[in-house]
């Protein structure tokens, strides 16, 4: 409740100073509506933000898995390689510097229109691998130097080493990468589908398309607070797994 209390004291306060704002100042609907009608658009549409928040929820979800098995796997192939590594790396970076929206039209064209929902996805992996791919390639370089000579001392092969020593000094390294592709994968998920200008998608960047041609500024804000409440879902998800994480390690 400590760690709870003050960003709900502040929210609060936060949206009663947006309505007071609204209302006294005569604020016009379609330009920005008070909370309370933000609320309304969520009961009212509910089962349509649902269903689209699902959508949208699935597909991150997917890309996260699809950059987790990418983004790692490169990441312990590669840190059993120096040339390897030195090879790759500037690739990833160039990747990750990469505007989602420049390769979005490509993209759309090899997964074909009548599969959006996959070109949504792959452009979405691509926002969150390098995250992944950087946290985990990073902490397989962090072990201890002492350890590494031990290893040395003993006659490790490459897999011992990685298995025993560098996977577990990888583990919180990986999971600030998951934290951080987490929330990208989302952003990328919404972007995709902004740019693929399908609506075959349905997710909850189509309903904010939508709501944006017909002026209906409320039914945006909820579409956007289904949004941020998704991307807190998924935060809130690593984080616990995080801790539990390091709970067996400690």
């Amino acid at each position: 409740m400590t760690r709870l209390l003050p960003p709900l004291l502040l929210t609060v306060l936060l949206l009663a100073a947006w309505e007071a704002a609204c209302r006294l100042l005569h604020v016009p609907p379609w330009f920005l509506p008070p909370p309370s009608a933000v609320v309304l658009a969520l009961v009212e549409r509910a089962p349509i933000l649902a269903a689209s928040a699902a959508a949208t929820f699935w597909m991150a979800l997917q890309a996260l898995v699809v950059a987790m098995v990418l983004g790692g796997g490169l990441a312990l192939v590669i840190s059993l390689s120096r040339p390897a590594e030195r090879a790759v790396r500037p690739l990833a970076v160039a990747l990750q510097v990469t505007p989602v929206v420049a390769i979005a039209p490509l993209v759309m064209i090899w997964a074909g229109l009548d599969h959006a929902d996959r070109a949504v996805v792959a452009l979405a992996a691509t926002v969150a691998f390098f995250p992944l791919f950087s946290g985990v390639l990073t902490g397989l370089k962090s072990a201890d130097p002492d350890l590494e000579r031990l290893f040395d001392l003993y006659g490790a092969t490459p897999v011992q080493r990685l298995l025993r020593l560098r996977l577990p000094a990888a583990l919180p390294h990986a999971l600030e990468g998951l934290r951080v592709a987490a929330g990208l994968a989302v952003i990328g998920a919404v972007v995709a589908e902004f740019v693929s200008g399908s609506g075959a998608t349905q997710g909850l960047a189509w309903r904010l398309l939508e709501a944006g041609n017909r002026l209906r500024t409320a039914d945006m804000l909820a579409a956007l607070a289904c949004l941020m409440a998704m991307g807190l879902m998924l935060n809130a998800g690593v984080g616990l797994l995080e801790r539990a994480v390091r709970r067996r390690l400690c």
